[in-house]
């Protein structure tokens, strides 16, 4: 690892210290990635010099505003590998994006008897959106169960899939332990059935290279506040043509093309999914964000610093016999483990008071805790600033909570 590079990144982030000025340990990037002050100084200005409305006003800093809005699509577009910025939709997050292609292709191409893919590791925005759709339609779910070392099982998948399944919608990383999806597998999987496929890269876009021609998915949805710009704004990119057959899903200004009150026609995409006023200063600090992960080395780089931490907390926890280890031994910056005799939230308290911060509890995956036979997992997550001394202020944690609990 690059110790000066790390060092400098830290320096970045203002939120990096505690009140009193002390280092804060910060394991919890996979639930928010703290924020650099090139993002925070991009919403300032965007809140306060330079803001106006978007596609709205002729005055000039309408203008801009907006020539600066659509520069984000553009930025984004380019980030992710798409043919066009007509490929990106800007909603509040990823669950708001899962909800839309849920509700909106969904609803419009499920029926009785089809049926819909996911996995034992989705997050419930990658669940529950499916389930109500499926209520809706008379579709069915179907789970796609785990390997030992708890990677979605395409093997399994291959084996399940029939033309019945009409949607794939899996997780690119786990939220929880880190395993990564050999995407461009289960695509084809997908596909040779007939089916759509939908990635979930809210843990994928923050540490991977992004390229959606490479990784033949129909849909691919991610949060801005994990790849360290604001909450708030989201994005779905979706093939051009797909979402041109796709019905809106909400009504409003700026996703229409003539409104009557006999009749209403709508705007192609992207507007025709962008109703109303849009997240305007969410997404010029994320066009900064996307910027700023861009500048401090590539994605592969990202993702090697994070693998390498992961890996180095894997083989300290290890050696400690009271810790259970989930997930495979190779992730992506996200560690997943269990203290026996001691509850997650327990240890999670005790290591707030070393100013070491991680997340404890069952991480939106339900399902996946009760496959795994626990209530809760503590969750260590390593983002750009993460370096060697974060683990080793979680393991003077964990050997204090040794003592304590005995």
């Amino acid at each position: 690892m690059n110790d000066v590079a790390v060092l400098s990144r830290k320096a970045d982030f203002p939120g990096m210290v505690t009140g009193d000025g002390k280092p804060w340990h910060y394991l919890d990037t996979a639930a928010t990635a703290q924020k650099p002050q090139a993002v925070i100084d991009a919403m300032s200005n965007a809140l306060g010099r330079d803001y106006a409305t978007v596609h709205r006003g002729v005055y000039s800093r309408s203008a801009q505003m907006t020539q600066g809005y659509e520069a984000a699509r553009e930025r984004v577009a380019a980030f992710m590998g798409a043919r066009s910025p007509n490929e990106v939709i800007f909603l509040r997050g990823a669950t708001e994006g899962i909800n839309l292609v849920a509700h909106s292709w969904g609803i419009a191409n499920l029926k009785p008897g089809d049926r819909i893919m996911l996995s034992q590791l989705e997050h419930h925005s990658n669940i529950v959106p499916w389930q109500m759709v499926a209520q809706k339609t008379g579709a069915e779910v179907d789970v796609c169960p785990l390997t030992e070392d708890h990677r979605i099982d395409l093997d399994a998948m291959e084996r399940m899939l029939t033309p019945a399944h009409k949607i794939v919608a899996l997780a690119h990383v786990s939220n929880v332990l880190g395993s990564i999806l050999a995407a461009k597998r289960a695509a084809k999987l997908a596909h040779a059935v007939g089916a759509k496929f939908l990635l979930d890269g809210c843990q994928a876009a923050p540490r991977m290279r992004l390229d959606m021609t490479e990784l033949d998915c129909d849909f691919y949805v991610w949060s801005g506040h994990k790849l360290y710009g604001p909450t708030g704004v989201g994005v779905l990119w979706a093939r051009e043509e797909i979402l041109n057959a796709m019905p809106p899903w909400q009504g409003g200004g700026a996703m229409i093309d003539r409104v009557t009150f006999e009749e209403t026609t709508y705007a192609p995409a992207p507007q025709r999914f962008e109703a109303g006023t849009p997240m305007i200063t969410e997404v010029i600090a994320l066009h900064a964000a996307v910027d700023y992960v861009e500048s401090v080395g590539g994605m592969e780089s990202h993702f090697a610093h994070e693998s390498a931490l992961a890996a180095k907390l894997r083989d300290e926890l290890r050696g400690i016999n009271s810790i259970r280890l989930f997930g495979p031994e190779k992730s992506a910056g996200i560690v997943s483990f269990a203290m026996e005799g001691v509850h997650p939230h327990d240890l999670g308290t005790i290591l707030d008071e070393e100013n070491v911060a991680i997340r404890a509890g069952h991480h939106c995956a339900q399902p996946l805790m009760a496959h795994l036979g626990v209530p809760a997992t503590a969750r260590a997550s390593f983002g750009l600033y993460s370096d060697e001394d974060d683990i080793a202020a979680l393991l003077r944690g964990i050997e204090r909570t040794t003592r304590i609990f005995g």
